[in-house]
C-alpha cells in the first residue's frame, strides 16, 4: 500500500520542522553562521534518511508539482542514483547534486527533510543508550569556531535530541505504531523519489 501523510500529520511535521529551523537559527546567529556567499553548495551532499513519515512528507510536496517538473526531477534521480552507485563502489563518497536543486536552490525547500534542515551548526545529539553524538557543522562553520572559539565548551551547539524524539514519535503515528514491524529506511532523496511514496504492509496514516 501506497502512503501519504495525511492533512493533520502533514501539519505536525510542519510544526516540527519549524522547531528544527528555529533551533538552528538561533545557534547560527550565535557563531555570525550565514549560507550568503558561500562558494559550496550543501546539496551536493550525500546523505541517507531513515523515515517512512519524512519519505511520505516528501513525496507530499512532489506529488504537488506539474509533471512536466516531476518527470524532470525523475530522470535527474536515476542519474543521482547511478553516479553515487559508482562511486560508493570505488569505497568513495559521492558528491553529487541532489535532483531536488535547480539554479541552486531547492524545488520542495518547505518540504525538504530534517537532515538538510540540520546540517550546518555543530549539533549533538544523545541516543537511547546514553552515547553523546557530535556533529562540528559545515566547513565554513567550522572555520568560525576555529577563529572565533577559543574554548570548546563555549561553542553554541544545537541539540537534536528532543526534536528527533518527537520525530520518532510522528513515526510511529504514521506507521500506526507498528515501527519495530517496518523494514528500516537507509535511502538518498532520489531514490525516496524513484520508489514512489512509502509502502508498508498493515501500516496505514488514518487521520
Amino acid at each position: 500500500m501506497k502512503l501519504l501523510c495525511g492533512q493533520e500529520l502533514a501539519g505536525q511535521i510542519s510544526l516540527l520542522y519549524h522547531e528544527m529551523e528555529t533551533a538552528y537559527d538561533r545557534v547560527a546567529a550565535q557563531l555570525g553562521l550565514t549560507c550568503e556567499g558561500c562558494p559550496d553548495n550543501c546539496c551536493d551532499s550525500f546523505f541517507l534518511h531513515h523515515t517512512y513519515v519524512e519519505w511520505s512528507y516528501l513525496w507530499r510536496g512532489f506529488s504537488e508539482l506539474p509533471p512536466d517538473t516531476q518527470k524532470k526531477i525523475l530522470f535527474r534521480a536515476e542519474d543521482y542514483e547511478q553516479k553515487c552507485q559508482t562511486t560508493l563502489s570505488a569505497g568513495e563518497r559521492p558528491q553529487v547534486m541532489c535532483p531536488l536543486n535547480e539554479a541552486g536552490r531547492c524545488v520542495l525547500y518547505k518540504y525538504r527533510l530534517m537532515v538538510c534542515r540540520t546540517h550546518g551548526v555543530p549539533a549533538a545529539m544523545t541516543r537511547p543508550d546514553g552515547k553523546r553524538l557530535q556533529f562540528p557543522g559545515c566547513f565554513r562553520c567550522q572555520d568560525i569556531v576555529k577563529k572565533n572559539c577559543a574554548d570548546v565548551q563555549q561553542v553554541p551547539v544545537m541539540d537534536r535530541t528532543g526534536l528527533l524524539r518527537q520525530l520518532v514519535l510522528l513515526e510511529q503515528q504514521f506507521l500506526s505504531g507498528r515501527r519495530h514491524l517496518a523494514p528500516r529506511v537507509k535511502m538518498t532523496i532520489a531514490a525516496m523519489l524513484m520508489s514512489g511514496p512509502p509502502s508498508v504492509v498493515d501500516c496505514s496514516d488514518r487521520k
